[in-house]
């Protein structure tokens, strides 16, 4: 009999909603005028920023719209303003301890929040609260899946143990095809359980025509941008897998100080990450030539500005939302051939594909972006918007979301 919190790997409320103006249909299955309409709890370690949180939002708003019962479970964060705002509930656990004791209490906790509030699914977002919500599951006979956001990676057995949650769901999305291929290379999963869903962009938001020039000058004057000076964009989070380091060594290879590249990025809390760069561009005679800025609240506004996006990531990206968001907004990508970069451009059409930790590559793709003429750019950035908004739109990560619920709430589907 399997017991404790790794066990060995084995088979596997109600009321009106008001989802804002944000939600709309999504093209999946309604459940509007059901009898009793399906409840799904999704449940992830908190709600701050990232990828997993967009996706985890968008969805439980999907649902709303499509007439079922949203409930998100995590530690909170400003980003549940946005479920409030909507009249979705979220609940409260400090769902991202990995104190095995905690995530015990939070799969009590759990449990007791599925046969209150009639939960027929639990969808986990990260490893520990998928624990906590597995074990959960298992004691009430909820349907449990999960959604694979990254590559985890693991030195030992019970490092690889403790990822294997995320293989365990009666059905796992995938996020991109590069996922789909570790997790079937790394875990004991039947392929016939996972689900590829590419992350989805908000094309009400990158878009080229919606944004405003008055949203395009205030951004410009709050970063002090020249005209006419072509700006080399990197954005992400400050931390040494994104490839900021990279990123400064490959301008000064290239000796240009016609432009300004700016990391665009909080280094939440690593301050010695962001006190190394500084040196570097010191020592490497950058000033007024590469800056750091803090995080963006309009993302759309700082694409627009850009001449050039890149994504310098040295480790494999999942999906690499940033460079689909740039694509959208009609912007030349460079990204670094690792990860998932196969599905999200297209080589030579809309992007530059460049080795990892390569910065005279880096260096000779930015010479290349810059050196664009405005009709190659221009066709660019039409092929680069088309390419986008035939795959990766929200809409259709929330239609084929709920087309997986669907299967699981079918009589009979296992």
């Amino acid at each position: 009999m399997e017991s404790g919190l790794f066990p060995n790997f084995g088979h596997l409320g109600t009321g009106h909603l008001n989802t804002g103006e944000h939600a709309r249909n999504t093209g999946g299955p309604d459940w509007r005028g059901s009898a009793r309409p399906p409840v799904v709890l999704q449940v992830l370690p908190e709600l701050v920023t990232g990828g997993a949180e967009r996706g985890c939002i968008d969805v439980a708003l999907a649902l709303a719209a499509a007439g079922a019962v949203p409930l998100v479970a995590s530690q909170g964060g400003p980003m549940a303003r946005e479920l409030d705002r909507a009249g979705i509930t979220h609940l409260t656990l400090p769902l991202k301890s990995k104190n095995p004791w905690r995530m015990h209490r939070n799969a009590k906790a759990l449990e007791r929040i599925i046969r209150e509030r009639g939960v027929d699914i639990v969808h986990a977002r990260s490893r520990a609260p998928a624990w906590s919500g597995w074990l959960a599951a298992r004691a009430t006979g909820a349907r449990f899946m999960t959604t694979f956001h990254a590559p985890y990676n693991f030195s030992n057995p019970l490092k690889r143990h403790y990822n294997s949650v995320m293989a365990r769901g009666e059905r796992v999305i995938a996020i991109s095809d590069f996922i789909r291929d570790h997790i079937l290379s790394s875990y004991d999963t039947d392929p016939a359980r996972i689900r590829v869903i590419h992350r989805g962009i908000d094309s009400a938001v990158f878009a080229p025509d919606r944004v405003s020039p008055a949203r395009i000058a205030t951004l410009a004057n709050r970063w002090r941008l020249d005209d006419g000076r072509p700006v080399v964009l990197l954005p992400g989070r400050l931390t040494r897998w994104k490839g900021q380091s990279v990123m400064i060594e490959a301008l000064a290879r290239l000796g240009r100080r016609d432009l300004l590249c700016l990391l665009v990025g909080s280094d939440q809390g690593r301050t010695g990450y962001r006190e190394e760069l500084e040196r570097m561009i010191t020592t490497r005679g950058l000033g007024g030539v590469v800056r750091i800025t803090d995080h963006c609240d309009d993302m759309a506004a700082a694409y627009l500005l850009s001449t050039v996006v890149v994504s310098a990531s040295r480790e494999p990206e999942a999906f690499g939302r940033v460079i689909a968001e740039a694509q959208a907004m009609g912007r030349p990508v460079i990204v670094t051939s690792t990860g998932a970069y196969r599905e999200t451009v297209l080589e030579g059409e809309t992007a530059w594909v460049v080795p990892p930790d390569d910065p005279t590559s880096l260096a000779a793709a930015v010479e290349q972006a810059l050196n664009l003429t405005e009709e190659r750019r221009a066709g660019m950035g039409d092929r680069a918007i088309d390419f986008v908004n035939g795959r990766f739109t929200r809409e259709r990560m929330c239609a084929d979301t709920l087309g997986v619920y669907e299967e699981l709430l079918t009589p009979g589907i296992r």
